[in-house]
């Protein structure tokens, strides 16, 4: 069978047992180490991918895209919602008025977002109804004064369905006894939980209970869009208010959690540049490999030379020993890094379950879970690279293999 000479011993150096142990440790650890490296990018990027999914999904599936407001209440929010919703990129459209306050309940105080809904619009632009954990968003009635909480809040003032809460607005009421903090008590109708800190802030109650709370005269304070793209927002609300004459204040996400996104973005870029430098040093040890072999191999390629083997077929012979480390590394590291990335959220879990310890408590971070997702862009990317890097290592050895001198690597055999 013919097999290219440069392959063929390429490969049998790549395979036999060196006299010299230390050769074979180093390419041992060099493959190891580019193994190690792709692995450990490719589940870190999984990660951060997984955290700005869930970021995205999560938090902006509760808190709006874009927000169309008038200077104080919006007079007509019917009319602002109907020509909202003709436009192209707006999927749905809810009105809410909202406030600052805190709540009371079992001898606990916490700050909360007070967000006054209408249930029938609010499932329309909200991710609330997929995630309740006890009631339902239709028992918010109109002058009942039932509250949804988190479900951080819940267990913090240690509530249940049908407990009563005090939601304390930082607007004061002059009476004749004084001036009274604005307060009325509530009936807790649900919980809800989205593995975020939304669940320890963020109330809803029903619009009229919420416009007689905070005295909007039953008008909402804006408007709030679901769009189908997120990052068309900044546009589509200055489009909306465009089309309606009027004042309006328009916002949107970038300006409320857009930070956010952009701390996770710059540090998927940065890990991901630190961690490429680690398979870069991994990949550039098969250098310092491959100059031993040359150095241990000089009689043979001095004989390969008397023989007839161009320059050109000794530089192929250790490219292709070269690139058989870096192509097994680089291969072995992508397999387990896909399948890291793909259990590394159950493993997380399972582990806190056997130590009895949660890693990433929902009082301090934005998720209280290790999320994952795999994106084959990064892999390929990952994998080219390690590539690239393992073929560019052997280039400067296999120069050195093919510039030996016969006559003077056989003067002393």
């Amino acid at each position: 069978m013919f097999k290219p000479l440069s392959l063929y011993v390429g490969l049998r150096y790549t395979a036999a047992k060196r006299r010299n142990h230390f050769i074979s440790f180093i390419s041992l650890t060099s493959m190891i180490g580019l193994m190690l490296g792709v692995a450990v990018l490719i589940i870190v990027l999984s990660v951060m991918n997984g955290f700005d999914r869930e970021l995205k999904q999560r938090i902006l599936g509760m808190v709006p895209h874009a927000v169309i407001r008038g200077d104080e209440v919006l007079e007509d929010w019917q009319r602002v919602d109907r020509i909202a919703t003709e436009h192209a990129s707006v999927i749905a459209a809810a009105p809410f008025v909202q406030g600052q306050g805190m709540v009371t309940g079992g001898g606990n105080v916490r700050g909360i977002l007070l967000n006054g809904v209408l249930p029938e619009e609010e499932r329309a632009v909200s991710i609330i109804e997929d995630h309740m954990i006890e009631g339902e968003l239709g028992n918010l009635k109109p002058g009942e004064f039932g509250i949804i909480v988190g479900k951080l809040m819940a267990a913090s003032l240690r509530l249940q369905i049908g407990d009563k809460v005090t939601v304390v607005m930082p607007e004061a009421t002059v009476t004749p006894a004084g001036v009274l903090p604005r307060l009325k008590r509530f009936t807790v109708k649900g919980v809800f939980s989205v593995g975020a800190e939304l669940d320890g802030n963020y109330t809803l109650v029903h619009m009229a209970d919420a416009a007689t709370l905070m005295r909007t005269g039953g008008k909402a304070h804006g408007v709030r869009l679901l769009l189908d793209d997120l990052f068309k927002a900044p546009r589509v609300a200055r489009e909306v208010a465009q089309d309606m004459s009027g004042r309006f204040l328009v916002s949107d996400w970038t300006r409320t959690h857009g930070n956010l996104f952009q701390a996770i973005r710059m540090e998927k870029t940065m890990i991901g540049l630190l961690l490429m430098f680690i398979v870069a040093v991994a990949a550039f040890n098969i250098v310092s490999t491959l100059v031993m072999v040359v150095t241990d191999k000089k009689a043979d390629i001095a004989i390969l030379r008397t023989m007839g083997a161009t320059p050109g077929r000794i530089m192929r012979i250790f490219i292709v020993q070269g690139a058989v480390i870096g192509i097994v590394g680089t291969l072995v590291g992508m397999t387990l890094g896909v399948l890291g990335a793909m259990n590394i959220s159950s493993f997380i879990s399972w582990l806190e379950a056997v130590l009895g310890h949660q890693f990433l408590s929902a009082d301090v971070y934005f998720i209280s879970y290790l999320p994952s997702h795999l994106q084959w862009q990064d892999v390929f990317i990952i994998t080219g690279a390690g590539l690239a890097m393992s073929l560019l290592a052997t280039i400067y050895p296999a120069w050195r293999a093919s510039r030996v001198d016969p006559a003077e690597a056989l003067r002393y055999e």
